[in-house]
């Protein structure tokens, strides 16, 4: 979070050599780790689904070694492997056996499927040099032969043959049991739809990836046209033997892509590798929809009922039956579900119901919500939402502004916002509350007619009834005083450390640049104070040319000299402000003070601003060690790690923060600090101050003017620009039966629903929890209202209204069916910080474990019976990438490791921020970026080299695809977070929204390194910054690096410089961070994934 020191205590080398450990390891969850179980387990029945299913693993009964095969595979090498491994038992071979057995014909009461049918013809078996011949599915698709593996080399980590992962979409209609509803759409995923284009592999074939550029960029392979080094074409296999029957159809190496998987294309597989075990077809069971088809949704009549769901079938399998005679897991670890397409907000919130806000607003964990008690007791992970109420609208969205002569309409009893869920009665003359069914009297001045279905015939013109999202000028009841001006208030620490590291300089020149951008125009209200040993007020009057400093030294009794004269309007005071602004870092460029009064002066600027309120920014050096709140040296002990006072070092030691800080927004003051040490500063504390009152923790370790100037600068420019909502207060609603019991980020509870908020902005977002008051809901739709009443910075007191609509559902399955990742690690994030200051990390990391294997268990449990999968790991769609979020969450700076793995200060600086986080910003943070971009940068080096002639220009245009009219670096195409990713001849960017990590390969064309950091491309690394130069590729990737900075301008990402094996630097920024692999002893994506099914059988 922020910068970090790149020179931690301790730190492993290199990451395990492979992903797969064995079960005795040194992570927290060893305990529970047992001998792995796959060899005795056996799946009988494999799924059948519209997507392409893989066959069953390897049983235990072996009546006979099994034949050896004079089958090989072609060898390859430079790309990740996968493959499947032989059966332990072969049936007896048939009377004819070069004959394909063929399926048993379909029931004529089933209907054709949806692609229709193909024969089978009898193929000869193939020879061992031969590729079988395509054939076709039941669903129209070609059976594709899983590829197999070369012998173990240096080439692979992997020492088995991995089964990939299998899709498990709906079935297709026609093999559903039920009736259909004629008027409920069928799910997208029931729709065949064409498999996604294979992702670039980590080591890119010679040939393909690097253009003609011998001569010009050393290291790279020279391409002609006539010969062209290329991969094997894959090849359509025969059609499976599955023990002497038919199998589900198998997709090649595009199909671990719709899993959010990696994988590369795959050779012809030898023919043994393609004799699997039959699995007859099970049976399938039927879901109802739970809203029309129709979904359009007219005022005056009640949104789409919920009807009884059956069995959710939108569900992915993993096949994870071990090797016999191995402790390999049996796991491909290219084909794990990964979100390399980011945060994917869920349709189904806003398809449902048209009307809903949208996601970027509000996101539910699940937009199911039970009907019982007794169904919520079974849904093991969190019922809640996460709010962003201001959050950035993208051009064209913004949210309409309405302006009631009379007042806001709002229901008289529970004082909901008239919003597009309400319906018109009587003529119009009437309305009924969405929330609480109570009859509302319309206004004369709203009234207007309804048409036969109950639609006003004003409703175009009502933005409130038609939008989700409004804002509502609010009349002077809503006012207790009169608006708040902007107010900015600078606490800033002058002593020794804040002069040398170049803060005090950095921090000036930024606020007198921002001068001009501060909300409030005219109205905005400034004041400074300074501190170490003694507290500075400065008098800066209009009326004066410069500005006059008062010292108290009395930190007993602080007082405030001149009150009126101290907090000054901007505009009037404008030159003044300046004036103390460049003259700030050369008045105290002599001073040796290293004490801090901070807890004096934080009184003193509470003197100040209680009057008005506003923003408080604090800019903290050193430990606060002198006066009220002063702080000791308590320091990281690794005696207490393990102990049940290991909580204690990440509480506030000092009450008096916390005192401060519910005084502080009791008077409408939002505190933000800014945190700038090499030393232990106890952030645990001073973030008390931001937590309490709705701000933000902001922290530069061991600052440098020369290295983290650009980061401060542009991170206080967005603090102090950013439209801000003043004085704010906000509150949930939620219809009968439901109520929010928790509530979980930066905010001070004023009431038991009622948070307090002096300041806001789209950088913002709240979390809540969701629990049934009653033992039956009776309504079939839940409805949520999030107010925010706040005075805008032109002084107009405004009431953000965002309204939403749920189903209320009584199958668990269609609870996982709307189940949404993002809102869900969002909320679990918050829950298991907050963990930490009760209890010891491990227990914080085992209670996210434990939810994610109860939640798998649970649906486990509705598939299990049915269809046997008892060799397959199934989770739900929807929550694909749950266990993936989930060890990314264990291994993030909160709650990673012990005392040697993070640094008390760094982990509670990233605990307060990450509590603070939107969704979007926070599954980057789990799960980064991490692109290749030297391909791009040779490519449009020698598309706009004029020594090469047009035909060449072509030809690399033509391996490289790129847009010729933007030539824009494509920053979605990300790779899976391992080191397997990494090609030593490769450039990558590292970016997780808060640093960049630039990675170069030890085989990196050193023409491509002197051109991006010029005469220090053979120096240590740590001392080079990366900066544009007087070359076309360093342009280039400085485009590359604002594409992301543009993409989310919460915080500016500092670039840092890696070479690959200059350790510990390499380890710290990056390897650390790569959450697929093994590092200081946590488990990698393969054995997590193996861990929790183990976990999930045990009971299952």
């Amino acid at each position: 979070m922020g910068t970090e020191n790149p020179n931690p205590r301790n730190y492993p080398l290199r990451p395990a050599a492979t992903p797969f450990a064995s079960p005795q390891s040194s992570t927290p969850f060893a305990s529970q780790q047992s001998s792995m179980p796959f060899a005795s387990q056996r799946s009988s029945t494999p799924f059948l689904s519209s997507g392409p299913v893989v066959g069953s693993e390897a049983p235990v009964f072996r009546p006979g070694p099994p034949a050896a095969s004079n089958f090989q595979a072609p060898p390859f090498s430079g790309r990740p492997l996968v493959g499947t491994e032989a059966p332990a038992f072969r049936p007896p071979p048939s009377s004819r056996p070069s004959e394909v057995v063929r399926p048993p014909p379909p029931p004529s009461s089933g209907g054709p499927p949806t692609s229709g049918f193909q024969s089978f013809p009898n193929p000869p078996m193939p020879s061992a040099g031969q590729v079988p011949p395509p054939h076709i599915s039941l669903t129209g698709r070609p059976v594709i032969a899983p590829p197999t593996r070369p012998p173990p080399g240096p080439a692979s980590i992997f020492s088995q043959p991995q089964p990939p992962l299998v899709s498990m979409g709906s079935p297709p209609q026609s093999l559903k049991t039920g009736q259909p509803n004629p008027n409920i759409p069928p799910p997208a995923d029931q729709h065949f739809s064409a498999p996604r284009p294979s992702s670039q592999p980590s080591s890119p074939p010679t040939g393909t990836s690097y253009a003609a550029g011998r001569g010009i960029y050393p290291g790279y392979a020279n391409m002609q046209p006539n010969s062209v080094s290329q991969d094997p074409p894959m090849q359509p296999a025969s059609f499976q033997l599955q023990q002497g029957g038919y199998g589900p159809p198998l997709q090649s190496a595009s199909f671990p892509l719709q899993q959010g998987g990696y994988a590369p294309r795959a050779p012809p597989t030898s023919l043994l590798a393609q004799q699997r075990g039959y699995a007859p077809i099970p049976p399938v069971s039927t879901p109802s929809g739970i809203y029309p088809g129709n979904q359009f949704q007219q005022h005056g009549i009640a949104p789409p009922v919920a009807a009884q769901q059956g069995l959710a079938e939108d569900f992915s399998s993993l096949s994870l039956g071990s090797i016999p005679g191995s402790f390999d897991a049996g796991l491909d670890i290219t084909a794990l579900p990964r979100p390399l397409d980011g945060d994917v907000e869920p349709k189904s919130f806003s398809d449902m119901y048209q009307m809903n806000c949208k996601s970027r607003f509000l996101r539910l964990t699940t937009s199911g919500i039970p009907n019982s008690q007794s169904l919520a007791s079974r849904w093991h992970l969190p019922i809640g939402t996460v709010v962003c109420p201001l959050a950035e609208t993208p051009p064209g969205e913004e949210v309409p502004i309405v302006n009631f002569a009379t007042g806001i309409i709002r229901c008289r009893r529970c004082r909901t916002y008239v919003n597009p869920y309400v319906t018109f009665t009587d003529n119009g003359r009437k309305w009924r509350c969405n929330i609480c069914s109570l009859l509302n009297d319309v206004p004369s001045d709203y009234f207007a007619q309804v048409d036969a279905s109950g639609r006003r015939v004003d409703l175009d013109q009502r933005p409130e009834l038609i939008k989700g999202s409004v804002e509502f000028i609010a009349p002077a009841e809503y006012m207790v005083r009169p608006p708040m001006p902007p107010l900015y208030f600078f606490l800033i620490d002058v002593s020794i450390s804040a002069v040398k590291s170049g803060m005090l300089e950095v921090m000036a020149q930024t606020i007198r640049s921002c001068l001009d951008n501060l909300p409030g125009s005219t109205r905005t209200q400034i004041c400074f104070i300074t501190y170490d040993s003694t507290i500075h007020f400065y008098n800066m009057k209009s009326s004066l040319p410069q500005p006059q400093m008062m010292v108290i030294s009395d930190l007993d009794d602080v007082f405030v000299p001149l009150p009126d004269d101290l907090l000054v309007n901007l505009s009037e005071s404008r030159s003044v402000v300046e004036a103390f602004l460049d003259s700030l870092p050369s008045m105290f460029q002599e001073n040796m003070n290293v004490e801090s009064a901070f807890g004096p002066a934080l009184k003193a600027a509470f003197l100040v601003m209680s009057q008005l309120g506003g923003k408080l920014l604090i800019f903290q050096n050193t430990l606060p060690s002198l006066g009220a709140g002063h702080l000791k040296l308590r320091g990281d002990d690794i005696r207490i790690y393990g102990t049940d006072k290991e909580h204690t070092i990440r509480l506030p030691e000092d009450s008096f923060y916390k005192q401060m800080a519910a005084d502080f927004t009791k008077y409408q003051i939002a505190v933000n600090v800014y945190a700038f040490s090499d030393k232990y500063t106890d952030i645990a504390s001073l973030g008390t101050l931001a937590k309490y009152t709705g701000g933000q923790v902001y922290y530069y370790p061991n600052f440098q003017a020369s290295i983290h100037k650009d980061k401060l600068k542009h991170e206080l420019s967005r603090d102090l620009t950013r439209e801000t909502a003043w004085e704010a207060v906000m509150r949930i609603r939620c219809g009968k039966g439901v109520r929010f019991t928790s509530y979980h980020g930066n905010f001070m509870l004023r009431s038991t629903d009622l948070l307090a908020l002096p300041a806001v902005d789209c950088d913002k977002a709240y979390a809540a929890q969701l629990s049934l008051e009653e033992t039956l809901l009776t309504t079939p739709t839940v409805y949520f209202q999030v107010a925010l009443l706040y005075t805008s910075s032109s002084g107009e007191r405004r009431i953000r209204v965002h309204t939403a609509a749920a189903p209320v559902v009584a199958d668990l399955g269609e609870m996982y069916r709307l189940a949404d990742t993002g809102a869900m690690i969002s909320l679990l994030s918050r829950l298991a910080i907050e963990k930490t200051l009760s209890s010891k990390l491990e227990e914080a990391r085992n209670a996210i474990q434990h939810r994610i294997v109860k939640a798998l268990r649970e649906y486990r449990n509705l598939y299990a019976v049915q269809h046997r999968l008892s060799g397959r790991m199934i989770y739900p769609e929807s929550l694909k990438f749950l266990p993936l979020y989930g060890l990314a969450l264990c291994k993030s700076l909160p709650l990673r490791g012990g005392y040697s793995d993070v640094q008390l200060d760094e982990r509670s600086a990233a605990a307060y921020t990450m509590m603070a986080l939107p969704v979007k910003s926070l599954l980057e943070l789990l799960y980064p970026n991490l692109v290749r971009v030297d391909e791009y940068l040779v490519k449009v080096s020698l598309l706009h080299s004029c020594f090469l002639c047009w035909s060449m220009i072509w030809y690399v245009s033509y391996l490289l695809p790129m847009s010729p009219q933007t030539e824009e670096f494509d920053i979605k195409k990300r790779l899976p977070l391992t080191v397997e990713s990494l090609d030593t001849r490769g450039l990558y960017i590292f970016d997780d929204g808060f640093r960049f990590v630039v990675w170069f390969g030890k085989a990196l064309s050193p023409d491509i390194t002197k051109n991006l950091v010029g005469e220090y491309f053979a120096t240590d690394f740590s001392k080079v910054s990366l900066s544009q130069r007087d070359n076309y590729l360093s342009r280039k990737i400085m485009e590359i690096l604002n594409q992301y900075r543009k993409s989310d301008p919460s915080y500016f990402q500092l670039c840092h410089l890696v070479r690959q094996g200059d350790q510990p630097r390499e380890g710290f920024f990056l390897l650390t961070s790569l959450v697929e692999d093994q590092t200081g002893g946590a488990n990698g994506y393969a054995d997590w994934m193996s861990l929790l099914y183990r976990q999930v059988q045990q009971n299952a």
